[in-house]
């Protein structure tokens, strides 16, 4: 964990230290809300990107995430909060679409069985998707898409945002996002 924790900050110092080469950075920040009767999640995610060209974008992430379980068969509810880090990658093409990449670890309290537990363990997330990108009056850039979870760790707090099923009723470790991206 710490090797990665060092690479990571290694990594952020040398984008920062050359951004003669980038054509510019990008504050980012995408959402997630799903809830039933059975409990929900909302999330943040904050990027800080930096542009090569017009069509590439590269920098560090950071997330958070609230979960609750609302157990309506007369069992204790419960609530829990997950944090992460990362870096994230995304080619945009023709103003109208984009595919990417988003590698996070994440520190929840979900045990290997995705059931909470008192200790908190560290989960890694490989997010590999695209869909909508549009940038409005270089003032402001929505991506709005479908990501799949290549890693798909039973401890990942995404899990509970999986919104496709096979034909056998498990989920297919699929997630959507709303990303804006302001220009700074």
């Amino acid at each position: 964990m710490k090797r990665i924790l060092v690479l990571l900050t290694a990594l952020s110092c040398t984008l920062g230290a050359s951004c003669q080469e980038f054509e510019g950075n990008e504050l980012g920040v995408d959402g997630y809300f799903g809830a039933s009767t059975f409990g929900g999640s909302f999330g943040l995610g904050l990027k800080y990107g930096f542009n090569y060209g017009e069509n590439l974008i590269v920098g560090p992430s950071l997330r958070f995430q609230r979960s609750w379980n609302n157990n309506i068969n007369g069992g204790p509810s419960n609530a829990f909060n997950t944090f992460g880090f990362g870096g994230f990658g995304h080619a945009r093409f023709f103003n109208t679409f984009f595919v990417g990449a988003e590698l996070e670890m994440m520190r929840t309290p979900l045990n290997s069985f995705g059931a909470i537990s008192s200790q908190y363990s560290w989960a890694p997330t490989a997010l590999l998707g695209g869909g909508f990108s549009r940038e409005f009056n270089e003032s402001i850039r929505i991506n709005a898409g479908v990501y799949y979870d290549v890693i798909n760790d039973s401890r990942s707090p995404f899990r509970q945002g999986y919104f496709m099923k096979r034909a056998n009723g498990t989920y297919i470790p699929v997630i959507y996002r709303i990303a804006f991206f302001f220009p700074l």
